[in-house]
């Protein structure tokens, strides 16, 4: 008789070194949205992620370089979530502005005002911000291909991150009703301009 049962193979370095970042980067994401900026210690993250401090300074030496990974897995994370999910070939802006919302957002959020007055935060957020424009890009044209030129997509991202950043002060209720009325109109000001 076989034994179905049999151990699985161990894992291989790189695997293990890959499940200990995500668990790193997780638990900032995790810190940045519950605390903010000021709260995501590496000694906070060292005890959400359960690693030792070695192994987080191993693989993220500074704090600007573990919360500016955190934010980029985050982005990684959510575009292919939103590029996976099954097209009806109506996709539209809407998919932008539901892109600026969740932990994605409040983590950015948080990195972005801290670097107004953290010079070191901003520089290591530049090559972050490229890459989510980046990204925006490349789904955008693979969502809606040529309905909407680029300079359109960029201001609809513009307009979708300034929705964003004023939810803060609005109930979900109040939100869904505010961006119902603004989001027609500006695809009615998109249309008459193709």
């Amino acid at each position: 008789m076989t034994d179905d049962t049999a151990a699985p193979a161990p894992r291989t370095q790189a695997q293990r070194t890959a499940a200990t970042q995500a668990k790193v980067l997780d638990a900032t994401v995790d810190a940045l949205v519950e605390l903010g900026y000021s709260g995501t210690t590496t000694q906070e993250v060292n005890r959400r992620a359960g690693v030792s401090r070695g192994a987080l300074l191993h693989h993220f030496p500074t704090r600007e370089s573990l919360v500016v990974a955190a934010v980029s897995h985050l982005v990684d994370r959510r575009l292919a979530e939103l590029l996976s999910r099954p097209r009806t070939g109506d996709e539209d802006l809407d998919i932008l502005v539901e892109a600026f919302s969740g932990p994605l957002f409040d983590a950015a959020l948080e990195l972005w005002v801290a670097a107004r007055t953290d010079r070191g935060l901003r520089e290591a957020m530049i090559p972050l911000e490229q890459k989510v424009s980046d990204a925006l890009a490349a789904g955008s044209a693979e969502l809606f291909g040529a309905r909407y030129n680029a300079a359109q997509i960029e201001l609809t991202v513009e307009l979708a991150r300034g929705l964003a950043v004023s939810r803060i002060l609005r109930t979900p209720e109040s939100d869904r009703a505010f961006v119902g009325r603004l989001l027609p109109v500006w695809k009615e000001i998109l249309q008459s301009h193709v």
